[in-house]
């Protein structure tokens, strides 16, 4: 792959002071901004919303990459398919609010959501951990499941990104591009060091070599 896209995710960034917090990742080298909504419901924590993703826009031109883990789901962008009573609608809805849509499959979420719907999405996220806190490690069963996923992408013949979400750092990122995958949402190996541009340097000098 030619493009590899680095999303930092603020879940992991100072609160207190947001707009800076993206303002200086994206002028140390993000691509993409991820945005982690959580309700207190689908998963356990409870974290932002509209209001804080309206706060931010201002302050960066890159995309903000909004991954919502919410139950149910509607007029969204990137999303749970077990979260959603109607994906096919759901994926149509963000569409015509002119945003691109994606899935998000959890460890345990099998990929059959993906067999009738493939024409309808702009990103499939693969998340490396459970999903609704930070911090985890990356479980490495995740792999076999990129893998298969960019299969299913390249038979596709669709310019479909390949996300993945849980444990990303310095030290395995090449390994997970090796998988497939060509967007990579890293939180506290980013914001949890002094140094914005030389990690996400050193990540592009790692994908470098794949």
């Amino acid at each position: 792959m030619s493009t590899y896209r680095i999303a930092p995710s603020i879940l992991s960034a100072d609160f207190a002071r947001l707009g800076e917090e993206v303002r200086h990742v994206v002028d140390a080298g993000a691509d993409i901004i991820h945005f982690d909504v959580m309700d207190n419901h689908y998963v356990p924590n409870l974290t932002i919303g509209p209001l804080v993703c309206e706060a931010i826009r201002p302050h960066v031109q890159v995309p903000i990459d909004v991954h919502l883990m919410v139950k149910p789901v509607d007029r969204i962008i990137s999303f749970h398919p077990e979260a959603s009573e109607h994906i096919d609608r759901t994926l149509q809805l963000i569409h015509d609010q002119g945003c691109k849509a994606g899935l998000v499959f959890n460890p345990g979420t099998p990929l059959h959501y993906l067999e009738h719907v493939m024409d309808k999405l702009d990103l499939i996220l693969i998340m490396s951990v459970n999903p609704g806190f930070g911090g985890q490690s990356f479980i490495a069963q995740a792999l076999k499941k990129i893998r298969a996923v960019r299969q299913m992408i390249d038979a596709s013949g669709r310019a479909i990104m390949l996300e993945v979400d849980g444990g990303i750092k310095v030290e395995n990122i090449a390994e997970v591009a090796s998988a497939g995958a060509d967007t990579f949402v890293a939180g506290s190996a980013i914001f949890g060091k002094p140094d914005y541009k030389a990690t996400i340097d050193a990540m592009r000098q790692q994908l470098a070599s794949v």
